[in-house]
């Protein structure tokens, strides 16, 4: 289950700001965000070396997208495409806009239950996949909103009923200053409070854990920033990518 932050200011110089942690098999080979795609020139995003995917791809106009598995769909399946297409399929649009329309019109039956974040520096959707009929595209208000395999702030997860509120009382990130500390403490925050479902930085359990980490600014002026921790933001430093 990895978990995505919204932060939504309309009107401000940083009008979205974006916190992920990749939760994975640790044996599950990939590549830090970069150029990997020759036919999308200017896409940036990290790669899946087993289905050749991401969980995650920004472009030159600031198109950013995240995949995330919905309850009970962990993992591939033989009969479904896999879902690090979506990213990628976002990223060839010019706005978040004309990448939801896109994705809305998609068959959700080939793939599994997924959840995205689609944003650019004017709008952001949830985008519900069930596996069945068409994605469904929820605006994300103004404000801070937390996704993870369920909806977005659901407090019946209990990651978001127990860090949602900490979000939202966090002071917000300053990209001018480069000034992320708050959120990359939370999004670094392995302890439990009731079980391991409430971890925001999973520690290796069977094989699984919290892989890397993401902190990501639009501007309004068209700037972009993306910092990266290539593994568990508890003991991983983050560094800004070349965009």
């Amino acid at each position: 289950m990895c978990t995505v932050v919204v932060l939504r200011r309309p009107g401000a110089a940083w009008p979205l700001l974006l916190a992920a942690n990749r939760d994975e098999r640790q044996d599950r080979a990939w590549d830090a965000p970069a150029a990997h795609w020759p036919d999308q020139p200017g896409v940036i995003a990290g790669r899946d070396r087993l289905a050749g995917g991401t969980w995650m791809a920004m472009n030159r106009q600031g198109v950013t997208c995240a995949i995330l598995n919905r309850v009970g769909t962990l993992g591939p399946a033989a009969d479904k495409r896999s879902r690090g297409e979506l990213p990628l399929l976002a990223a060839r649009h010019p706005s978040a806009a004309a990448a939801a329309k896109t994705l809305a019109a998609l068959p959700a039956g080939d793939w599994r239950g997924f959840n995205m974040v689609l944003a650019d520096a004017r709008d952001a959707w949830f985008i519900r996949g069930t596996g069945a009929g068409r994605p469904q595209l929820v605006p994300l208000p103004p404000g801070v909103s937390m996704v993870t395999a369920h909806d977005p702030n659901d407090l019946t997860s209990p990651r978001t009923a127990r860090h949602l509120p900490r979000f939202q009382a966090a002071p917000p990130p300053e990209p001018d200053r480069d000034d992320w500390a708050g959120w990359a403490a939370l999004l670094g925050d392995d302890s439990l409070a009731e079980s391991r479902a409430d971890t925001l930085c999973v520690p290796p359990v069977g094989g699984f854990a919290t892989v890397s980490a993401s902190l990501v600014g639009l501007a309004a002026d068209g700037r972009r920033t993306w910092r990266f921790a290539p593994g568990p933001p508890n003991r991983t430093a983050f560094a800004p990518l070349p965009l």
